[in-house]
């Protein structure tokens, strides 16, 4: 069995850049003296994550392609151009550009709520703990070869339907209860194959649009 090039994942620039922001979270955490509520808090991070993985996979990513041609070229770096080149490196991950923003703004609407920065640095390590799970789980998906668990697998072959068998279902990555929850956990024998799974971009999209 070919194994997982780890190398591939571990030195890809954005998962290096990602991974210091994470130890030094955590490095600020244990010289404020670790307490309880900053699991509480981290945990909480992996709640909102886990939500906005699929919210956003499935509103954000699958929306319609803009007629505007920035957010367009946005949209293709983010995800079309993934459905089409899916085992493309570059295209496995998210752009630090993309998600260090958005975490650096729930970690301040979360320092406003709490008053208190060690809480709202909590919250930022559980986000960036579950975006590395995330990108590893994304990763290995697309790589040859199973898994060593049997959950493993079967999150790689629900990821593998969603890109080759039907856009519309399997948006999960690390697990599949919010697909539960909205209904879009299928048995892929209930689910008819999709003509766009692999170009999920409609008919007003320009094929000139380069990649970011």
């Amino acid at each position: 069995m070919k194994k997982v090039n780890v190398s591939k994942f571990i030195f890809f620039p954005d998962i290096m850049i990602m991974s210091l922001f994470l130890l030094s979270g955590i490095i600020y955490l244990f010289i404020e003296g670790l307490r309880a509520e900053y699991l509480v808090f981290a945990l909480f991070g992996l709640l909102i994550f886990s939500i906005s993985e699929y919210s956003t996979h499935r509103f954000f990513f699958h929306r319609k392609a803009p007629k505007n041609k920035f957010f367009l070229k946005v949209l293709q770096r983010l995800h079309y151009d993934h459905h089409q080149y899916p085992n493309q490196l570059k295209l496995l991950f998210m752009p630090i550009w993309y998600s260090t923003p958005q975490f650096a703004v729930i970690t301040f609407i979360m320092y406003l709520i709490t008053n208190s920065l060690p809480n709202a640095i909590s919250v930022a390590v559980g986000l960036m703990v579950m975006l590395l799970l995330y990108e590893w789980r994304h990763f290995k998906a697309h790589q040859p070869g199973k898994a060593k668990t049997k959950y493993g697998n079967w999150l790689k072959k629900t990821h593998l339907l969603h890109h080759y068998k039907n856009e519309n279902y399997w948006f999960g990555v690390t697990n599949p209860f919010v697909d539960v929850l909205f209904g879009t956990l299928k048995d892929e024998k209930e689910v008819g194959k999709s003509q766009t799974a692999r170009n999920i971009k409609t008919e007003n999209t320009s094929s000139k649009v380069k990649m970011l």
